[in-house]
């Protein structure tokens, strides 16, 4: 079994030895086949050359360096594209996951699973941090069939496959179970420990709640319509068009009939809702039209070096 272990770093210098420490002592006891790639994001603290020492003592360890932060998803999506492991595990670098928990992934990925998402039951974060996330969570398993309890957890193990031509950007690398299971994947979930951060602090505020709102936006509209985006375009914009054609009728007869038309609030707002209706239907289309060109969207990023 070749196994792959990612991890996102920013501005963890202080963890990466522990973190190395511990996740060597876990695969060596799996497989003899492995590899640890660090990513790092742009940091500005001595995390690229505390990877590098690693890698002189553990030619297993491996360096991606950006040229500057461009985000978890494009940290993720440079070392999905790099691992060479035929499973793949992504692990967060603050140790706050227990990777003494990567054997019960890989006893529950041979349940016949693609993909194992990690579950924070007991989450160590400030109070207002898990109620939003709560929240989140509970809105996507609403709105979606994919029903896993933490979309957060950066704790996840992946078959090769599952990551194959992924493409993810912005806050997308949170959706990666739901575009999964899109895909026909089976998605599982367990229940993982979370400890507190024992260095430095979270690199998300509050704003990422709202950056995941208009992300899952897009997850939603590449799942239902991504193939068909005239059904959901042209669907509001006929919707729309036909209200216009009502209102603006009414009006139309009335003066057939004779009776002098004034400018009224309502006869504006049917010219609006026609207006917009064709907008939305013309919009359709072109998405139509992008979706049959289907041009691949790499990830926005510039790596400035490579320890491999």
């Amino acid at each position: 079994m070749h196994l792959s272990v990612i991890i996102p770093v920013k501005n963890e210098e202080k963890s990466l030895y522990l973190l190395h420490e511990e996740l060597s002592k876990v695969l060596k006891n799996i497989s003899d086949d492995y590899e640890i790639l660090f990513v790092d994001d742009g940091s500005t603290d001595q995390s690229p050359q505390t990877v590098e020492n690693l890698h002189q003592s553990n030619p297993r360890v491996k360096l991606i360096q950006f040229r500057r932060n461009f985000g978890k998803s494009a940290a993720l999506l440079a070392g999905f594209r790099e691992a060479s492991g035929d499973i793949i595990f992504t692990v967060d670098a603050d140790l706050q996951d227990d990777v003494n928990e990567i054997p019960r992934f890989l006893e529950e990925l041979d349940k016949g699973y693609d993909l194992i998402s990690g579950w924070k039951v007991r989450r160590r974060d400030f109070w207002t941090r898990v109620l939003a996330s709560r929240i989140f969570n509970a809105a996507v398993r609403f709105l979606t069939d994919v029903k896993l309890h933490d979309l957060n957890c950066g704790f996840k193990c992946y078959r090769k496959e599952v990551v194959k031509d992924l493409r993810i950007y912005g806050e997308l690398h949170r959706f990666i179970p739901i575009l999964a299971a899109w895909r026909g994947f089976k998605v599982g979930e367990i229940s993982v420990e979370h400890h507190p951060r024992p260095f430095g602090k979270s690199k998300f505020g509050m704003e990422r709640i709202l950056r995941g709102f208009f992300d899952f936006i897009t997850v939603y509209f590449l799942t239902h319509y991504l193939k068909r985006p005239l059904h959901l375009f042209g669907g509001v914009g006929l919707g729309l068009l036909a209200m216009g054609t009502v209102v603006s009728g009414y009006f139309a007869v009335q003066w057939l009939m004779g009776i002098p038309l004034h400018l009224r609030p309502i006869m504006v707002m049917g010219w609006v809702l026609i207006v917009l209706g064709v907008q939305l239907m013309l919009m359709g289309l072109i998405g139509e039209m992008i979706t049959h060109t289907d041009r691949d969207r790499r990830g926005v990023y510039d790596i400035k070096r490579k320890i491999i």
